[in-house]
């Protein structure tokens, strides 16, 4: 399988920490960011990752990983230009993969304690379809809220008024090349991005959307509050 880091993104909730670094590469714990699911990836056997960043970030990105060997990965970086959604983001990526070749997708601020290799091992029995990493929350109204039927999700609604469980859509998807079919055919939303919420309800509407929870922490680290959390839990390399 290969790996696809999205690192793009104005990080406009931690301002003004980013307004020179990219929100990805601020440290948390012994590491920036990004690099805490460079580790994931490679422990659970993904060497080829692909990192779509932006481009006033990209000479710091080259300088700190340059080619991804010290991290003993190959990376390849794609340029988003401009904010266009996740699965704009990740349509970028469509010359990476090819036919039939499955991958597992992670938002650069989505840090978490479970190892990715048994998620990853499930897709790869898995014959058809997309998988998705979901978390239990307190408070489910502020995410991607899952509908769970019989094993799968049926429907995802994002930040729900009645929400349908009490879990949550992580940054963490799995895929195989047929999603840049589907990336294609979904149209921009209100707010002119395409949306993977929409990617992925056109799997739940087939009835391949399937999914593992997380057991361990999680976090999105896109605030002051999950950046402090996310680096008390990592201080001292300790990712378990």
């Amino acid at each position: 399988m290969k790996g696809i880091l999205l690192a793009g993104g104005t990080g406009s909730r931690l301002d003004p920490l980013t307004r020179v670094v990219n929100k990805h590469l601020l440290p948390v714990g012994q590491k920036p960011m990004i690099c805490h699911n460079i580790v994931k990836l490679k422990e659970a056997g993904i060497e080829e990752i692909a990192l779509v960043i932006t481009p006033p970030s990209a000479s710091l990105y080259a300088g700190l990983l340059g080619s991804g060997s010290e991290w003993g990965v190959r990376l390849t970086y794609y340029m988003q230009d401009k904010a266009g959604g996740i699965a704009q983001a990740l349509q970028l990526t469509r010359p990476m993969v090819r036919s039939g070749e499955k991958f597992v997708v992670i938002l650069g601020d989505n840090l978490f304690e479970d190892k990715l290799a048994p998620h990853a091992q499930a897709y790869e029995a898995q014959a058809t379809g997309a998988r998705v990493l979901l978390k239990q929350v307190e408070d489910a109204r502020r995410y991607g809220v899952p509908e769970l039927q019989g094993g799968h999700i049926v429907s995802i609604e994002e930040k729900p008024k009645r929400p349908k469980s009490n879990y949550c859509i992580t940054g963490i998807y799995m895929y195989d090349a047929s999603v840049y079919d589907i990336i294609g055919g979904i149209k921009p939303s209100a707010r002119g991005e395409l949306e993977i919420t929409d990617v992925n309800n056109v799997y739940a509407a087939r009835g391949e959307l399937e999914y593992d929870v997380l057991k361990g922490w999680w976090t999105d680290a896109g605030t002051f509050r999950s950046l402090l959390e996310a680096g008390s839990r990592l201080m001292g390399g300790d990712e378990r």
